[in-house]
């Protein structure tokens, strides 16, 4: 433990810039690193990032490690384990964060192995420990019912943060840091998987998981129909709508917005849920929303007992009201 200091994130890029969940992990290194009274430094892996290095920086980073080659344009398992390992064992950092997605759960687990340590997945809160100065790792557990900490002694201490769970720092451009390059050091013959084709997901409107607002509906929406009176709701909140698995299953909705546990994880400012009755496993998805909002019929619904603000009615009398409401409000 006592060859391992400070703390490391995983610099994700997309589009040309920092991605969202990368400066939401720096915000939490950077306090992480503070606490600790150590560096923070980020990993940013891939083809032609190196010109970001100074916007992580910008974002809270002390130094950054870059790790460029033609074979890591795309996110592939192999090239990225292998990349990662070779970073994490070259700096030996304390902690080492990433975000839960796509990318983090596919390579945290199995960067753990080859590193002979522990991760968490799925975090929606991180500490240190003031009298250990180990890393207090908080997630949902039960289907969301419960948080458990757990805390790991062996090195790097890894964790995954759910998206929305960690707040960026302002952005400040006099920061000055450090740039580090480290080859890569790839073997293309031993990456056994080849990307042929990317398909995009066409999104209208705002991504469930950026929303800061998320607007949802569940089995008593009652159709197709109903949705289209949240959607209405949703721009006026500048939010994204999503729905339980009920109204995906049925086809009112696309697959694409179940939020849930076999869904998307979300995790927005407010989670207005619409005639949603709070089964755990919708309740896994979105119980790391700061405020969360019900309406329903049901007085006893189990959606009551998460929700800061509830209000028992038919949606259909409620929403309209709401959305009245909001009009006056906004003009």
């Amino acid at each position: 433990m006592a060859d391992n200091k400070g703390v490391m994130i995983l610099a994700e890029v997309g589009d040309g810039k920092l991605a969202g969940i990368a400066t939401e992990l720096l915000g939490a290194g950077r306090k992480l690193a503070d606490d600790l009274g150590e560096e923070l430094s980020a990993v940013m892996v891939g083809s032609g990032v190196g010109a970001l290095a100074q916007e992580a920086i910008a974002f809270g980073a002390d130094k950054v490690y870059v790790v460029e080659d033609p074979l890591l344009k795309d996110y592939r398992t192999d090239s990225y384990v292998a990349v990662m390992e070779k970073v994490a064992k070259e700096v030996m950092p304390k902690v080492l964060l990433m975000g839960q997605n796509s990318v983090g759960r596919d390579l945290a687990p199995r960067l753990a192995f080859k590193l002979d340590t522990t991760v968490t997945l799925d975090c929606v809160e991180l500490a240190i420990d003031p009298d250990s100065k180990l890393l207090l790792q908080t997630k949902p557990v039960y289907g969301g019912n419960a948080r458990a900490i757990f805390t790991s002694e062996s090195m790097p201490q890894m964790a995954t943060l759910r998206m929305k769970a960690g707040e960026p720092l302002a952005r400040d451009d006099s920061r000055k840091g450090e740039v580090v390059n480290i080859d890569a050091g790839l073997d293309a013959s031993a990456i056994r998987t080849e990307v042929m084709e990317k398909v995009l997901e066409e999104v209208e409107g705002i991504k469930l998981e950026d929303a800061s607002v998320v607007v949802s509906g569940g089995r008593g929406i009652g159709g197709p129909e109903g949705f289209e009176e949240l959607g209405e709701l949703a721009k006026l909140l500048k939010a994204a709508v999503g729905a339980s698995r009920p109204p995906c299953d049925n086809g009112w909705v696309p697959d694409t917005m179940q939020v849930g546990l076999t869904g998307k994880i979300v995790s927005p400012d407010v989670y207005i849920a619409v005639a949603i009755s709070g089964s755990s496993q919708h309740l896994a998805g979105c119980s790391g929303s700061k405020n969360i909002i019900a309406i329903n019929r049901d007085a006893d619904a189990n959606i009551f007992k998460e929700a800061a603000y509830g209000v028992v009615g038919d949606w259909k009398k409620v929403v309209p009201a709401f959305k009245e409401k909001l009009k006056e409000l906004l003009s």
